[in-house]
């Protein structure tokens, strides 16, 4: 009898297939990516979304209070003895009125679903949920992952929690913010920074996780991504189960874009949901692999033809002209994002777009997210900077109700906030000129007065 889960390629015509067990992560027949696919036909499914509502009600369960596992319905890939959790998931999503008027909608059309609340401070631990969970029916006793930082910290956090086993952290030279290298240094984990950006990184613990037999975290393991399917289940949570007009995420690795249109793909096989939401994409400029691809060359998953030579011959011109990624948005420097082949699927799938947002726009929409009353790190404000571009151009109408995901936490990168914010501006300016981007414009500075109380009276009333 076929298995209820396992492993298939997601290329419709190869039809590879691995077993639920197997943890190369890759197609046996054509090295391809894979999904977590489900027989639906035999598996018990919900009659409604409504149905998760009486998890609310029994939070002493771990499972159900976990904001991914009360989902586990949705993805059922494990047992519930095997299933590991340490409370990731208890996330905002929050109505913004004060950032929907500076992206340009109507009152009442935008909410900002904050990641930043989960256990590391990041979207990541939905996915690590689910693939510590799925490492540990395998019996794996070590983890490794490539990082700009919030897969480092989400690895070492459940390492340490969890104690099931013990991480690997490789990083580039000088690529990751010290809000992040110092969560993986503090919870234990064994961190090995190479010479290079991330996506040497990724290609060296891809062979050593290989060589070595240590389990792989990276997004190019499906089950992490099927965890990250339930940030989109808590946003129609929020929204009691009315689909939004827009999902906008910004691209990095575009593990969430390809999870979320998985996830929304399968509610409407399911009959769950009656419309899948359109999906946007936005990269930062100086990291802009998916946009050039997408929106300037046109390539198109195309039922799985899409023009793999064309995707090589892009980066063979990166490498010609030695092109690394580079922007402040740090979480989203990447350059050969592993799950293109799944971003591309899921822009068929959801009538998706993609945008290039200047660090200078993302750091005027993280200001406002902040002034709003969430603070987020500078690669979670590109969602905000994309929906102001996309509604300024007529894609996206005034009138539509959009979710933005907000990546990570503020304290994840803090040097760029207090910079953005410091009453000295000239380094920080000349630091963005060199991207050939304007100045920013929404700084909070410090007010300098003397050591004296009439001073200090007179500034605050001043600025009152």
């Amino acid at each position: 009898m076929a298995e209820l889960v396992f492993q298939q390629c997601i290329d419709p015509r190869c039809g590879g297939t691995a077993a639920l067990s197997d943890t190369t992560f890759a197609c046996p027949k054509c090295g391809g990516l894979l999904d977590v696919a489900y027989d639906w036909n035999r598996l018990p499914v919900p009659k409604s979304l409504q149905h998760f509502e009486s998890k609310w009600a029994n939070r002493a369960d771990p499972l159900d209070f976990s904001g991914v596992w009360r989902f586990r319905e949705l993805f059922p890939f494990a047992p519930e003895s095997a299933i590991v959790t340490i409370g990731e998931g208890q996330t905002l999503c929050q109505r913004a009125d004060a950032v929907a008027a500076y992206a340009g909608l109507n009152a009442g059309g935008l909410f900002l679903q904050y990641e930043g609340m989960n256990p590391s401070g990041s979207f990541k631990d939905n996915g690590m949920s689910a693939a510590f969970t799925h490492a540990r029916m395998t019996g794996a006793t070590r983890a490794a992952c490539a990082s700009t930082g919030n897969t480092s910290a989400s690895l070492a956090i459940y390492c340490a929690a969890t104690q099931l086993m013990r991480g690997v952290i490789f990083i580039g030279s000088g690529k990751i913010s010290y809000g992040k290298l110092s969560q993986a240094l503090e919870h234990g984990a064994l961190t090995v920074q190479i010479q290079g950006d991330f996506d040497d990184a990724l290609r060296r613990v891809q062979e050593v996780s290989r060589q070595l037999g240590i389990y792989l975290v990276n997004s190019v393991n499906p089950f992490r991504l099927e965890g990250q399917k339930s940030i989109m289940f808590r946003v129609l949570e929020a929204l009691r189960w009315e689909v939004p007009d827009w999902v906008v995420v910004p691209g990095g690795n575009l593990g969430n874009v390809s999870s979320f249109a998985k996830a929304f793909r399968e509610l409407a096989e399911l009959g769950l949901i009656a419309r899948v939401p359109r999906l946007a994409v936005i990269n930062a400029a100086g990291a802009d692999t998916f946009y050039q691809l997408h929106e300037k060359q046109g390539l198109r998953w195309a039922g799985g033809r899409f023009g793999r030579a064309q995707v090589e011959a892009y980066y063979a011109a990166l490498d010609a002209g030695d092109r690394h990624a580079d922007t402040l948005a740090s979480a989203i420097e990447i350059n050969r994002p592993v799950n293109l082949p799944k971003a591309l699927r899921a822009m068929e799938w959801c009538n998706g777009v993609v945008r290039a947002v200047a660090d200078a726009d993302i750091l005027d929409a993280k200001a406002k997210i902040g002034a709003g009353g969430l603070g987020c790190e500078p690669a979670s404000a590109a969602s905000v900077a994309g929906l102001r571009q996309l509604v300024r151009e007529g894609v996206i109408d005034k009138d539509a109700r959009v979710a933005c995901v907000l990546t990570g936490h503020l304290l994840k990168d803090p040097d760029e906030t207090v910079a953005y914010h410091s009453a000295d501006r000239a380094a920080f300016d000349a630091k963005l000129g060199k991207r050939g981007v304007k100045s920013v414009g929404f700084a909070n500075r410090a007010t300098q007065v003397p050591n004296d109380l009439a001073a200090i009276v007179k500034a605050i009333e001043t600025s009152a």
